[in-house]
């Protein structure tokens, strides 16, 4: 099934109907109410959509562009310029072994993870920051709130293709906003923040195959594709990070809580089996200021936005921020 996030439903609508988001709101409430609540927010958004005349779904077939990339996908064609490459990993279940490797790739309308399986996994050797890549024969899943390509061995992956030049989208300087500024729509954002309060980690067994979840069964992990599985790990880390205007819950899966801890797989896999260890590491972030991009997303138990990173860099520039600082204080006082 294909899944349109909330956020971006309300983006299309917005921009095309030339609303604000306040009153999308409204009116998606007003549809939940009046089909006494047995619809999601989702549905009811969809209803006025299509009352509005508004298409929410561009191309869903042949050559995509990154914005268009929708969890459920199958068979999806896009091309894009690698931004950042991942280590390739290699696992062992039950005598059964496998690779898989990812590199962050982007166009000039948004990025995606692109993961690659089984030998699929090799070509990851041959990506650099830069590199062009061409996608076919892929397919698309949610993970952790981020859509994701999958590559498999019925899937193509062409590096650097003759005659294609990509653009990518800048994120770092277009989608800056404080804290405050910040609403439940917001995707492909950056803050800037210092740590003020920090959680402890949470551990998940995952299938080391897929990374999906697994769920103990009868003292044994059962992955849905992959049957009995000695599970490998995933983990979390959430960080309060306050910018003076406000504060905010900031979420960082995997890849990124390991950059937040500058530690390897190995030494967080110590926190799950050691939690007093991770005390004096605790203690080391507070007050380190980082730069996050990702998305805003509304935790509708705790009613509060909070946010999801896709990239940190634990190390700002300083002559950076001081230049935007500088630029922002210009254009204020020209406007």
């Amino acid at each position: 099934m294909i899944k349109l996030p909330y956020e971006q439903i309300v983006e299309k609508i917005t921009s095309k109907a030339g609303i604000t988001a306040e009153e999308l709101e409204s009116k998606v409430n007003s549809k939940m109410e009046q089909l006494s609540g047995l619809i999601s927010k989702e549905g009811a958004a969809h209803i006025i959509a299509n009352e509005l005349g508004i298409k929410l779904f561009e191309a869903t077939s042949g050559k995509l562009q990154i914005k268009n990339i929708l969890a459920g996908l199958r068979n999806v064609e896009t091309l894009g310029k690698a931004i950042q490459v991942y280590e390739l990993r290699e696992f062992n279940t039950n005598g059964r072994a496998g690779k898989v490797a990812s590199f962050l790739m982007g166009d000039e309308t948004g990025n995606i993870r692109v993961v690659l399986w089984g030998e699929q996994a090799e070509m990851v050797k041959q990506i650099t920051p830069g590199t062009i890549v061409k996608v076919a024969g892929a397919y698309v899943k949610e993970n952790n709130g981020f859509n994701e390509l999958q590559l498999n061995e019925k899937s193509q992956l062409v590096i650097n293709p003759e005659g294609i030049k990509i653009e990518v989208k800048d994120s770092k300087v277009s989608y800056r906003k404080q804290i405050s500024e910040l609403k439940e729509t917001d995707n492909n954002v950056e803050i800037l923040g210092t740590i003020v309060q920090v959680f402890d980690p949470r551990f998940f067994e995952v299938c080391p195959e897929c990374s999906k979840r697994v769920k103990a069964e009868n003292e044994v992990f059962a992955c849905p594709d992959h049957k009995v599985v000695e599970p490998d790990y995933s983990y979390v880390l959430n960080l309060v990070v306050d910018d003076g205007s406000d504060n905010i819950r900031t979420v960082f899966f995997r890849e990124n809580m390991e950059k937040v801890l500058k530690a390897s797989k190995e030494k967080v896999l110590e926190f799950k089996d050691s939690p007093e260890k991770f005390e004096e590491t605790k203690n080391t972030l507070l007050g380190n200021i980082i730069k996050i991009n990702g998305r805003a997303k509304k935790n509708l138990f705790f009613d509060r936005i909070e946010f999801l990173a896709n990239n940190v860099d634990v190390n700002p520039d300083p002559e950076e921020e001081i230049k935007r600082l500088d630029a922002e204080v210009k254009k204020a006082e020209t406007s």
